[in-house]
């Protein structure tokens, strides 16, 4: 194996070794619970009071029901893995002040009651992810942008109290939080994507973009039809 795709290998390792273990850490915490028949509701976010900022840290690890952390582990696993794969610069911080800021949100805008999942989260990288790429309008993560509105675009009610027993706050906390990590990163990140160099420096990217000329065509397209031209 080659120095190139050696180092393409542990890329593609990393982008999915850290979204793995996120998924991880919420079933384990889950099978504790069930297993030994525990109840770690009570260190949810409570709003607006001292004892439930705990639950900034604790609340997205602890789900309730299998439904629950099931319809929240896939999204986790594919919004973490786009962050980390095409924001790989910022994706720590990114994580560090939206899981915060989420949380925070949520303890001063929800209801009284114990909130809890990683829901909140999962709504801030999909707003984080989709406006970036909106922002700073380079083709790939414009292409993210849409996978995510394709994927992911109806959770988009669920900011709203229309279900039971479900923290729109939350999610609306999450929303609100990506969008305002995206208008500020955005604008680095913009400059560093405007320099086609600095793009190009990770071996998975210069294997991809070999396969196009200049002008944006399929190389391999354009032999092949020369080939043809010629036997003619």
């Amino acid at each position: 194996m080659n120095n190139s795709s050696q180092k393409n290998h542990q890329g593609l390792s990393y982008y999915f070794l850290y979204p793995l273990l996120f998924v991880f850490s919420i079933w384990l915490i889950f099978w504790i619970e069930e297993t030994f028949h525990l109840n770690f509701n009570r260190h949810g976010i409570y709003p607006r009071k001292l004892s439930g900022l705990q639950g900034i840290v604790f609340s997205p690890f602890i789900h309730v029901g299998f439904t629950h952390i099931l319809n929240n582990s896939l999204p986790l696993f594919v919004l973490t893995s786009f962050l980390f794969y095409h924001y790989r610069r910022v994706a720590w911080k990114i994580l560090a002040f939206g899981w915060l800021t989420t949380g925070l949100l949520t303890w001063l805008i929800g209801r009284q009651s114990y909130h809890i999942g990683i829901s909140g989260i999962n709504y801030m990288l999909i707003a984080f992810l989709f406006f970036s790429g909106v922002f700073i309008r380079y083709y790939r993560l414009m292409a993210v942008s849409l996978i995510v509105v394709f994927l992911y675009g109806s959770l988009i009610w669920f900011m709203f109290p229309l279900v039971k027993n479900m923290s729109w706050e939350g999610h609306l906390s999450g929303f609100t939080t990506g969008l305002f990590l995206a208008a500020i990163f955005s604008k680095k990140l913009k400059k560093t994507y405007e320099n086609e160099k600095i793009v190009k420096i990770y071996p998975e990217d210069e294997a991809f973009l070999k396969h196009f000329d200049e002008n944006g065509n399929f190389i391999e397209i354009i032999e092949e039809n020369n080939k043809k031209d010629e036997t003619l």
